[in-house]
């Protein structure tokens, strides 16, 4: 196939090496020339790198740039042209612009793709003479390595054009997912369960950015934190987009943006790239401040308070065996000794809410995350009673380790309905879970672009689906009664798979099944 790139950039360039290294005669075109010369040296030193690494024969190379077509202007004419992939700015005017000389350059069979990350492919579209003929094609930088593409057709897109555009990127090599024109297309609308709901646990002084990135690490298992990977991706770029997501859903609960994100983005703290965000960068900036050493008594007996839930009183004898193991003198019965700290697991509620039904001691009561831990973290929960002293020394017992030497780690954070994990999950599986029920794409490619674009340990409804949907409903039930905030609202998504006995990864019978 003869493809044409118009744009450059870090994103063109990108699509350029992929599409050539995969076999296709590649054109690249800029309105300036000398960003065409340096993407074209950028490409040949990127195949020069996987020449060097053993990934690519020195043959495959020399192919590979002798399909690179270099474009002295981006709107002459093409005969031969089949898919036209533009990149450049993020401008409505711009790419209709764009388009409207390609329009005018190239034969009426050339397909139009559009790489927009967040303009409506409809109404990029609609500013052609023929909008059927273009859909969107989002990829993600760097290009060759994230190995998944947004097909997203407009509202007048042809029918055939995302299947042959489906068969382009898989036959690249690339996993592509059919996605409906709506804000933020698929990864990035699901990206907003994360951040959202971590600004909102900052909002609320539960915990800092450093113990919930911690906690997001070592108990979720992400690869980054949620505000390491906004100081990466850039607090501006992830406040626009977090802004046009909730405004372009008509101002959805679930995913309300922060009032902490626009005096920041105003400061310039928007991340590594300004040297300060969330954490600071650069020479002399260090490493986020250590956490502090355990400083309490670990010897102090402790209770553990019963629950109703089969699944936490699981946790709570794995949690004991696992204080005996470490000498810890774990006490049952009806209530604790007068020298026992009090430990409390929650699902979706408040500390203080089990020590006012359980009659328990407030100052010496604290709460502990049930979810299984993907490291060695625990997390502890404390209340505006907890005595600071009763505090260290429930850190001290929990960080004893079971069978071995090495200690646990264990972050402290303010007590609030559901704990810090348990809510940045609920929210990643609501969020994946509300795209799923409006038909915006299968559960399959949900879960598969996240794990692809996002990196996450398992896509929203898979994880949702270690959880199990009747006890994710009683997670989110709990944390909407507990806080009053429709954000944590059950989706219809999770209410009916649970009563129906369906998992979260299975579409289910549509409609349009029910036909014949």
């Amino acid at each position: 196939m003869r493809i044409r790139i118009v744009g450059a950039g870090a994103m063109g360039r990108g699509i350029a090496q992929w599409a050539a290294s995969a076999g296709h005669t590649v054109e690249l075109g800029d309105v300036r020339a000398e960003a065409v010369t340096d993407a074209v040296e950028f490409v040949v030193s990127m195949l020069d790198r996987a020449v060097a690494k053993g990934r690519m024969s020195v043959t495959d190379r020399d192919s590979s740039v002798a399909r690179l077509v270099p474009l002295a202007d981006p709107w002459a004419a093409g005969p031969d042209v089949e898919l036209v992939i533009e990149a450049v700015r993020e401008d409505l005017e711009t790419k209709a612009e764009v388009f409207g000389k390609l329009e005018r350059a190239l034969p009426s069979s050339a397909v139009f793709a559009t790489n927009t990350s967040s303009l409506s492919v409809t109404r990029i579209a609609a500013t052609l003479q023929d909008p059927s003929r273009l859909a969107g094609l989002h990829f993600f930088n760097p290009v060759p390595l994230m190995r998944i593409v947004e097909v997203v057709p407009g509202a007048a897109t042809h029918p055939e054009i995302p299947a042959a555009l489906t068969e382009l990127v898989e036959g690249c090599g690339h996993r592509a997912v059919t996605v409906a024109d709506t804000p933020g297309f698929l990864v990035n609308h699901a990206g907003r369960g994360l951040v959202t709901e971590a600004l909102a646990l900052l909002e609320e002084s539960v915990a800092g950015p450093a113990e919930i990135d911690r906690i997001a690490r070592d108990v979720l298992g992400l690869r980054m934190g949620p505000f390491e990977l906004m100081d990466l991706t850039g607090l501006d770029v992830t406040a626009a987009v977090i802004d046009s997501i909730w405004q372009g859903f008509r101002y959805e609960d679930r995913l309300r943006p922060s009032y902490l994100t626009p005096n920041r983005v105003v400061a310039g703290l928007h991340g590594r790239k300004t040297g300060q965000g969330w954490y600071a960068y650069g020479e002399g900036a260090g490493s986020p401040a250590p956490e502090p050493a355990v400083a309490g008594m670990g010897d102090r007996p402790v209770f553990l308070a019963a629950s109703g839930s089969a699944e936490i009183a699981s946790y709570v004898e794995a949690l004991a065996g696992a204080l005996e193991a470490a000498g810890v003198r774990v006490e049952r019965g009806d209530g604790p000794s007068a020298e026992a700290l009090v430990l409390v697991p929650v699902w979706g509620t408040t500390v203080s809410g089990a020590i006012r039904a359980g009659g328990l001691p407030p100052e010496r009561t604290v709460g502990v995350e049930v979810l299984p831990a993907a490291g060695r973290r625990r997390v502890l929960a404390v209340t505006a009673a907890t005595g600071p002293a009763a505090a260290r020394d429930a850190r001290a017992v929990l960080a004893r380790a079971a069978g071995d030497d090495e200690p646990y780690a264990v972050t402290v954070v303010r007590d609030t309905a559901g704990s810090v994990a348990q809510r940045l999950l609920s929210s990643i599986v609501a969020v994946g879970a509300s795209i799923a029920e409006r038909l915006l794409a299968t559960p399959a490619d949900i879960d598969l672009a996240v794990t692809t674009g996002l990196g996450y340990p398992a896509g929203p409804l898979a994880w949702g689906e270690r959880i199990g949907a009747p006890r994710l409903l009683e997670l989110q039930r709990a944390l909407h009664a507990t806080t009053g905030d429709p954000r944590h609202r059950p989706t219809r998504w999770v209410t009916e798979r649970a009563d129906l006995g369906l998992a979260l990864t299975e579409a289910g019978t549509s409609v349009d099944d029910c036909w014949g």
